[in-house]
């Protein structure tokens, strides 16, 4: 049985984006490719709100968070860490021999602008990583109040992991100063996984070119200029078919007006988060809570996995907690194209199981 994914991502996606998919190909070295290509990125540039360039990558959202810690750091990398991903990007640096050290915050809680100022006063960093949101605790990171202290430190470049939470809410790029914003296409764009984008400033750009290993395949000198040199197209094949769907998604995000789709995410948030308050309990301080996600606190120990099982008879999906917190909390997501009545459809279901 096919079942409607309210889980950290793949999420569902609409038919019609499928669909797009499916369209014929076109050679990744033809007029048409770069007409394709720039339609993305010029549109991308609109939902990000940023001049910056976009590079594309056909890989997980990883890929870029990689490319960007080794082709941008010089000096030494402060990696921020609110839970299992933040954790990824430290390991990446490692495997890669990029100096970097890790600041990580108590379980379900966020960075701080204070922890971000204690160690870039340090001056020995010269790449900040931040992931914006977490979905294995559902922390949601005060961005706008760490950029603030990041902007203090104009020689730092600044990455910022937005994977989970772009297209779910407003992510102002440029007003932030963030040099590299990184997302992919499962989460709340609403596509099927394979495809990674980034902004890449000026800034980074200069920062980079003088970096001397900065491997291959995730180069990001090496995309950014590919795509000036050959008017947007790539050194290596791009995924065309998702390529064809993210512009198809991203004209239908535009209509839908990105202020009444950050709404729309917000509103399911809220309406999870207060079944979680009356039901069981959130994980993260709700000032905290992510807009695309919420994790909720097993404080009934009921089984998870039983949960999922029954819910997955009548043709649902949820997740259960991400690695030490598997069976201590579960999670709801509420991103891309889903509406606030297929939520209160979940909810209602799994009031139903618990009652039995």
């Amino acid at each position: 049985m096919l079942k409607k994914l309210f889980i950290p991502g793949p999420v569902t996606v609409s038919e019609d984006v499928l669909e797009k998919m499916g369209t014929q190909m076109i050679g990744h070295r033809s007029k048409d490719a770069s007409v394709l290509q720039r339609s993305v990125s010029d549109k991308m540039r609109q939902l990000m709100y940023t001049k910056n360039e976009i590079l594309l990558s056909t890989s997980s959202g990883s890929g870029l968070m990689e490319g960007a810690i080794r082709s941008c750091t010089q000096k030494r990398a402060a990696v921020f860490s609110v839970g299992a991903f933040g954790d990824r990007w430290f390991k990446m640096a490692k495997a890669n021999g990029v100096p970097a050290d890790k600041f990580s915050s108590e379980m379900g809680q966020p960075t701080t602008p204070e922890m971000v100022e204690a160690a870039l006063s340090t001056g020995k960093y010269d790449l900040i990583t931040i992931t914006h949101n977490e979905t294995s605790t559902g922390v949601m990171n005060p961005v706008a109040e760490i950029a603030e202290v990041i902007k203090r430190y104009p020689d730092v470049i600044f990455c910022l992991d937005t994977v989970s939470s772009l297209a779910g809410t407003k992510i102002p790029v440029d007003e932030l100063g963030v040099d590299i914003c990184i997302a992919s296409t499962q989460k709340c764009l609403g596509l099927p996984p394979g495809l990674a984008v980034c902004s890449f400033s000026q800034k980074a750009l200069d920062a980079a070119r003088k970096v001397e290993n900065r491997g291959l395949y995730f180069d990001l000198v090496e995309l950014y200029d590919y795509i000036q040199k050959k008017d947007y197209q790539y050194p290596s094949t791009p995924s065309i078919s998702h390529m064809y769907a993210l512009d198809y998604q991203l004209t239908k995000i535009l209509d839908e007006g990105l202020d009444k789709r950050f709404a729309r995410h917000l509103e399911m948030a809220k309406y999870v988060r207060e079944w979680a308050a009356e039901n069981f309990a959130l994980l993260p301080e709700e000032k905290y809570a992510s807009n695309t996600l919420t994790t909720i606190k097993n404080t009934k120990e009921i089984s998870i996995k039983d949960l999922n099982g029954k819910l997955g008879e009548k043709g649902y999906a949820i997740s259960n907690g991400y690695g030490d917190l598997k069976d201590k909390t579960f999670r709801i997501a509420h991103m891309a194209d889903t509406t606030l009545d297929e939520i209160k459809e979940l909810l209602t279901i799994i009031d139903e199981i618990m009652k039995e």
